[in-house]
């Protein structure tokens, strides 16, 4: 398999020269685009706009940030009560972006901006105080080794570089392919871990329609340069789903390949997904209805929605439907006066009936949803 070296120095070059290669063809909101110095925007490397899910008042945490040209445009998003956090592993990606910062500190007002040199698979160990740490205790043998490694375990527990719960949303552009296969769990599941529950993810990524061979994987350019290291199209869901996320869904899909290697189509697709709050299920009356078109669905936790039917769901299942990206498709019914709460979660497909549920308030009208 390509080594993590050949990732680095392919990105090093691109910090330093515009590479054509790394990038897919992306229509960007220009009007966020207009602030940004030129080099960035010239020297940054993606196949997707994760910029597009940003809100207001988030904190948001860019995995592989590069030029930082993501988090400037996200920037003027969240406003000055967010903030957005942009993390690499490359020095040279980060001098990029850094050297910006003042400019763009002056043109939004204030420093809601920082970069921050880390593994987007393990984003507990603050790598510039590694750096630091090794200047002053270079490992020279395999007692220095071992002090190194407890020192990581011992900074990774006390001050861990992203905090748990601690991201509205996090974003990445065309990185995580470049996570060696061994270690991408690891690093979906360090996704979940600093996302805040309620909060949500959008990753843009290259994906692939079959498996892709070890001798392809194995081919550095290939690699570094957003190709063998795709996860297949349905795995890719898959992950998000086995690490805790749910309405995991492609938001974006692009039908053309950006490239076909040995029949094998790689094509920019934009994942996106919630982390489930932590409320316990409270029963206080709430009922949804499934629109259709199809006779039933069912959630990434079991529940099951028969299409017409009034549905009894939890408070937090209701919330999770009615307010987030399921709310085009359900109808949300909401008790006049609520029930005493009760620790109950009904099983799947358990009926409200209407009569619990007469002069209730009823959530959903479709003309008015917007996309979250």
């Amino acid at each position: 398999m390509a080594s993590k070296h050949s990732v680095l120095e392919r990105y090093s070059e691109g910090a330093q020269d515009r590479q054509p290669d790394l990038c897919c063809p992306v229509d960007y909101d220009s009007s966020l685009l207009a602030l940004l110095p030129q080099e960035i925007i010239d020297k940054d490397y993606g196949c997707g706009d994760p910029s597009r899910y940003v809100r207001k008042g988030d904190i948001v945490l860019d995995l592989g940030a590069g030029s930082g040209k993501i988090c400037y445009m996200a920037a003027q998003i969240v406003g000055k009560n967010g903030q957005v956090i942009g993390l690499d592993m490359n020095d040279d990606m980060l001098t990029l972006a850094r050297k910006y910062q003042p400019e763009m500190e002056s043109k939004l007002g204030d420093d809601r901006v920082k970069f921050v040199k880390g593994l987007i698979q393990d984003l507990t160990v603050d790598l510039e105080a590694m750096d630091k740490h090794l200047a002053e205790h270079p490992v020279t043998d395999s007692a220095s080794l071992t002090h190194l490694q407890s020192w990581q375990v011992n900074q990774s527990k006390q001050m861990p570089l992203i905090k748990d719960n601690s991201i509205d949303l996090v974003v990445s552009n065309c990185v995580l392919n470049l996570v060696q296969d061994s270690e991408k769990n690891k690093m979906i599941n360090e996704i979940f871990r600093v996302v805040k529950p309620g909060g949500r993810v959008a990753i843009s990524d290259i994906i692939s329609d079959e498996h892709v061979p070890d001798h392809l994987k194995a081919d550095p350019t290939l690699w570094s340069g957003c190709i063998s290291g795709a996860l297949q199209e349905e795995e890719m869901l898959i992950a998000f789903v086995e690490a805790g996320f749910v309405a995991v869904s492609y938001d974006k899909w692009e039908s053309e390949p950006w490239q076909v290697v040995e029949g094998i189509e790689f094509r920019s697709a934009t994942i996106t997904g919630i982390k489930p709050k932590e409320d316990p299920c409270l029963d206080v009356g709430h009922a949804v209805i499934y629109r259709g078109p199809y006779s039933k669905v069912y959630d990434d936790e079991g529940h099951v929605y028969p299409r017409g039917q009034r549905i009894a769901t939890c408070q937090r299942s209701y919330e999770l439907l009615i307010e987030s990206v399921y709310r085009e498709d359900f109808i949300g019914i909401t008790p006049r006066k609520l029930k005493p709460e009760v620790n109950w979660c009904s099983p799947a497909g358990t009926l409200r009936p209407a009569s619990e549920t007469k002069g209730a308030i009823h959530k959903g009208d479709a003309s008015n949803t917007t996309c979250c």
